[in-house]
């Protein structure tokens, strides 16, 4: 983002109206590969490729606010090598790893990886290192911190059916392995804020915690987000969960949560009425259907329905109601940004400074 963006948006997490409303999107590997033109697997292992694929989409569409904007990842497998998982790397689609522990009762065998030297990290912020000059140069700035939650590490490490399983059998061998991803994930964030000073966001990806019941949720997870939302000052702690998500916006406020991206499958008037007042909410369009399947049109009156059931558009970011598609190309984008009211119209010149819908 640049600094104009990152102004807008925090005005927006300060609950200053904004007319209209600002669109924005949590975009990752899928969606710019495609939109450059480029296979995944050269995305993910050339730098140059991925440096060009986010300078691409920040020009094209100088107002939109790409969330977190030039994301160094590996899609599900950033995170679970640094313990030891194998990857695993297809010709073709998402790279995926394999799980380290047998069963619930090897956590003990786990111990704390470091984030400076173990598994991908130090390839992730060394093509951040590299890519900075560059994305300085186009007058945007590193802003967030991204990690996945201690829960979606937790349950790679162990095995999604097993975890879930042992939050109910085991729930004390849950909480050390919670305990033990809580304090990689506390670390990693702050390793990237060091390196990276211009940091002053938290992005955590946890669609995990959507799959469990209340009482596991304020037993379990609840304390592990909290603590991580608290690691580091920052202003914006945005949390990704578009799995089940009722449950989680009755405690954004308790975890520290000012930015909350959820299912389309929740309708945006329950969530505002769960989260209250005080958490910006980022969504809540159908991503496949109507973004990556659907025609410019359906587009624009989805965007349009949504809008129009919205009474107060303070503290809201027109979005996807999960991960942006690879199907969400520039025609549609146009049409949603339409929609939305904005003036966000495709872009050439480098370095253009944009007050978004300011």
């Amino acid at each position: 983002m640049t600094d104009n963006q990152w102004e807008s948006l925090l005005r927006i997490l300060d609950g200053e109206r904004l007319d209209p409303p600002p669109a924005g999107f949590l975009v990752d590997g899928p969606w710019v590969s495609a939109m450059s033109g480029i296979g995944l697997m050269d995305y993910f292992t050339d730098t140059q490729a991925w440096l060009r694929a986010n300078l691409e989409a920040v020009r094209r569409f100088p107002d939109v606010l790409w969330i977190p904007g030039f994301w160094a990842e590996f899609g599900m497998i950033s995170n679970p090598p640094s313990f030891g998982a194998k990857c695993i790397w297809p010709e073709e689609g998402f790279p995926s790893c394999e799980t380290v522990l047998r069963d619930v009762s090897d956590v003990d065998i786990l111990r704390q990886p470091n984030v400076r030297t173990d598994g991908l990290l130090p390839l992730i912020i060394q093509r951040l290192r590299q890519a900075r000059p560059t994305i300085e140069a186009a007058w945007h700035r590193i802003r967030f911190a991204c990690s996945h939650g201690p829960v979606t590490i937790g349950s790679y490490l162990l095995g999604h059916t097993e975890f879930f399983l042992a939050c109910r059998t085991d729930p004390e061998a849950v909480a050390r392995l919670l305990e033990i991803t809580t304090r990689f994930v506390i670390d990693w964030l702050a390793y990237q804020k060091a390196e990276f000073p211009s940091i002053d966001g938290i992005l955590v990806l946890e669609d995990l915690m959507g799959f469990v019941g209340e009482r596991d949720f304020k037993r379990l997870i609840q304390p592990c987000m909290t603590r991580i939302f608290a690691s580091l000052p920052l202003s914006v702690r945005f949390l990704h969960n578009d799995a089940f998500g009722l449950i989680t916006a009755r405690h954004l406020t308790a975890m520290g949560v000012n930015l909350f991206n959820f299912s389309f499958e929740h309708d945006f008037a329950e969530i505002r009425r769960l989260a209250g007042d005080k958490v910006t909410l980022m969504g809540n369009i159908p991503p496949r259907d109507v973004l990556g399947l659907g025609s410019p049109e359906g587009v624009r009156q989805s965007v349009a329905a949504l809008l129009s059931n919205i009474p107060d558009p303070r503290r809201m970011i027109v979005s996807a109601g999960g991960f942006t598609p690879a199907g969400f190309d520039a025609g549609k984008i146009a049409a949603f940004c339409e929609a939305v009211g904005g003036r966000q119209n495709e872009g050439n010149s480098e370095g253009t400074r944009i007050e978004t819908h300011g």
